[in-house]
């Protein structure tokens, strides 16, 4: 089996629910992670500030 191209190390962190930060390494800024929109309805949750939640960030991953 060929040897990986790359690995990533990541630190997740719980801030005030349901906001959380990932510390992506080689990145200064921590990508923020949380509910908006139909997410927070679903859940039935006010977040204080709302943020792209992790499928957000999977499906402009996939599409970038």
């Amino acid at each position: 089996m060929a040897e990986p191209i790359a690995l990533t190390k990541i630190t997740i962190e719980q801030d005030k629910p349901p906001h959380r930060l990932a510390f992506v390494e080689g990145f200064s800024d921590p990508f923020h992670f949380g509910v908006h929109g139909g997410v927070k309805e679903f859940y039935g949750v006010e977040p204080e500030v709302e943020y792209p939640s992790t499928l957000d960030h999977i499906v402009a991953a996939a599409g970038g």
